[in-house]
C-alpha cells in the first residue's frame, strides 16, 4: 500500500505507467478505428493519456469473445472452488498494486489519494475476496415433492454481463459488480466510464496474471453513445448492470425492450435526506457524520447526504458546529495527503454544480458557507464545500440531484413533517436519523423510503448488505450482500420421474 507522505506519492507518481488500449479476447487492442481520446486531471486540467476509442464493431469482438469463452465452460463449467481460487489470486495482485491504482484513480477522478488508498482499494479488496469466497457456498434447493418425484432448483450462470460503470468510484465498482458475475461463472464486459478508464485497465490486466482465461474477462473503452447503447442494444448480451444517472439508466431499459428483453439492474441517483431529532446529544458527533455524508468524494456520490432535515430547536446549534468543522476539511491537490476534499470530475460537472449554487441563492437560500468556485489558477475544476439555510423543498436545490458538495439545510417541528419532508423526492437510495430515542429511531427508519437507513451515523453498510435503491434510484436488482448473486444467474428447475419406466 502506497505511504501517505508526499515524497513516496510523488515518487510513484514517476513511475506511473498508464494502459489506453482495449482489453478483448485476453489481449490489449486498438480500437478497430484506430480513433483515441484523452484522459484529462480533473484537478489540473492537464492530459493524462490517450485512450482507444471503441465502437460498435469493438463491442462486437467483445461480446463475442465473451460468449465464446463463455460456451466453453473455461470458466463457467468449471468448480467453483477454482473460480473462488483465481478471484482471490486477483484479489492478492490487486492489493499488492493498490498504491498505483490508488494513485490512478486520484489522478483521473480528482479523488484525495488519502480516501483511494484507505478508503477505496480496501473497500475493493474486501468485495472481490467476499464475493469469491461465496462462489461455493451457494447451495441449490430440493422442492417437497413425494417419493416418486425429484424437483431441483438449481441456479447456473446467466452468460454474458455487460458492467456499465460510474466515474466516481472506479476501482470499488469495478469489484463491485465484476466479483459476483464472475464468481457465478458469466463472461463479463465492462465498460469504464471514459473519464475513468486506467484502473480498470490495470485491474483486468491483473485478472489476466491471476489466471482467468481469455474472453472471460473484456474491456471496452469510450463514450456512453458508442460503446454503452451498442452494448445495450446487442442481442447477445444476458444482462446489463448500470450504476449511474438515472437518465441513461432509462436508455438502458429502453435498449433491453428493443432488443432481446436482456435483464437490466439499475443503481441510480439519489437526494439522500439526513434527519436530525431534537433530542440528540451528542451534536459534534452528528455533525462530523453529516459532514462526511455531504462532502466526502466533493458530494459525487450516488447516497450523498445532500438534504439535512433538522428540528427547529436544534438548527442554530448544529449549524454553527457543521460551518466550523467543514472550515477543518482542506481543500485542494488531490495528491497531497492532508486534502479532503479534490476536484470535480470535469469542467461541464464543475460549471453545472455552480449553476446550482447560483439558482440556490436566487431562490431566497442563505449561503452560509463557500458558495465560490475555488483554486482557478490551478487549472482544475474545484468547487468550495457549500453550506446553504433557509432551504424549502420546492427549491430546485432541494429536489434535484446535484452530485456536488452542496448541503441544503431544512427544518421541520413534529416526526410527521420530517418524514414527510425525507419522502419528498422522487429518489430513495440512502438516508439517515438521528435521534436518542430508539422508538424513534426504529419509526423513522421504517417510514422512509429508502433502500438503506443509517440510523445514528452515516453508512451504507458494508460488504454483506445489500446496496441499492427506492423509486428512481434503482431497478432490477442490488449491489454487494449475497443478493448481488442472484441477478447473475438464471433459476432452473430440474423435475425427475423416480418412477420405474
Amino acid at each position: 500500500m502506497l505511504e501517505l507522505k508526499t515524497e513516496n506519492i510523488s515518487a510513484a507518481y514517476k513511475v506511473l505507467k498508464f494502459i489506453g488500449q482495449a482489453f478483448i479476447g485476453g489481449k490489449f487492442v486498438d480500437a478497430k478505428s484506430g480513433d483515441t481520446f484523452v484522459t484529462e486531471n480533473p484537478a489540473t486540467g492537464k492530459v493524462i493519456t490517450s485512450i482507444a476509442n471503441c465502437g460498435k464493431a469493438d463491442v462486437d469482438l467483445a461480446v463475442e469473445a465473451a460468449r465464446k469463452a463463455f460456451e466453453s465452460g473455461a470458466w463457467s463449467r468449471i468448480d467453483p472452488v477454482e473460480r473462488k481460487h483465481v478471484l482471490l489470486k486477483w484479489a492478492n495482485l490487486i492489493e499488492k498494486y493498490s498504491g498505483e491504482l490508488a494513485l490512478l484513480d486520484s489522478l483521473e477522478a480528482g479523488k484525495p489519494i488519502a480516501e483511494c488508498v484507505n478508503t477505496d482499494l480496501p473497500e475493493t479488496l474486501v468485495a472481490l475476496r467476499w464475493h469469491a469466497e461465496a462462489a461455493d457456498k451457494i447451495y441449490g434447493q430440493v422442492a417437497p415433492t413425494s417419493a416418486d418425484y425429484l424437483g431441483l432448483v438449481i441456479r447456473e450462470p446467466i452468460g454474458v454481463v455487460a458492467a456499465v460503470l460510474p466515474w466516481n468510484f472506479p476501482a470499488m465498482l469495478v469489484a463491485w459488480k465484476a466479483a459476483p458475475a464472475l464468481a457465478m461463472g458469466n463472461s463479463l464486459i465492462i465498460k469504464p466510464a471514459e473519464q475513468t478508464s486506467l484502473s480498470t485497465l490495470r485491474m483486468v490486466d491483473l485478472a489476466h496474471e491471476a489466471g482467468i482465461p481469455a474472453g472471460v474477462i473484456n474491456v471496452v473503452t469510450g463514450f456512453g453513445e458508442s460503446v454503452g447503447e451498442p452494448l445495450g442494444r446487442h442481442m447477445d448480451v444476458d444482462v446489463v448492470s448500470f450504476t449511474g444517472s438515472t437518465e441513461v439508466g432509462r436508455y438502458f431499459l429502453k435498449y433491453s425492450a428493443e432488443s432481446n428483453l436482456k435483464r437490466v439492474i439499475l443503481e441510480c441517483g439519489g437526494k439522500s435526506p439526513q434527519v436530525v431529532m431534537a433530542d440528540v446529544q451528542d451534536l459534534d458527533m452528528v455533525a462530523e457524520n453529516v459532514i462526511a455524508a455531504a462532502f466526502s468524494n466533493m458530494g459525487e456520490n450516488c447516497s450523498c447526504g445532500s438534504r439535512l432535515i433538522v428540528h427547529k430547536d436544534i438548527k442554530r446549534a448544529l449549524l454553527e458546529k457543521l460551518v466550523v468543522q467543514t472550515k477543518s476539511w482542506s481543500l485542494g491537490d488531490p495528491l497531497h495527503p492532508e486534502t479532503k476534499i479534490g476536484s470535480m470530475i470535469e469542467k461541464g460537472h464543475m460549471e453545472r454544480v455552480l449553476t446550482y449554487i447560483e439558482s440556490g441563492k436566487k431562490e431566497g437560500a442563505e449561503v452560509v458557507l463557500g458558495g465560490q468556485r475555488a483554486h482557478e489558477n490551478s487549472g482544475g475544476y474545484f468547487v468550495e464545500p457549500t453550506i446553504f439555510d433557509g432551504v424549502t423543498s420546492g427549491m430546485k436545490i432541494a429536489r434535484e440531484e446535484i452530485f456536488g458538495p452542496v448541503l441544503s439545510v431544512l427544518t421541520f417541528e413534529t416526526m410527521d413533517e420530517a418524514i414527510q419532508m425525507a419522502n419528498n423526492t422522487q429518489y430513495g437510495l440512502a438516508a439517515s436519523v438521528y435521534t436518542s430515542n430508539v422508538v424513534t429511531a426504529h419509526k423513522l427508519a421504517r417510514s422512509i423510503k429508502a433502500g438503506t437507513v443509517s440510523v445514528n451515523c452515516f453508512s451504507e453498510g458494508n460488504i454483506t448488505t445489500p446496496f441499492g435503491g427506492f423509486k428512481l434510484s434503482g431497478f432490477g436488482g442490488r449491489d454487494k450482500g449475497i443478493y448481488a448473486h442472484d441477478q447473475y444467474t438464471e433459476l432452473k428447475t430440474i423435475w425427475y420421474n423416480n418412477r420405474q419406466i
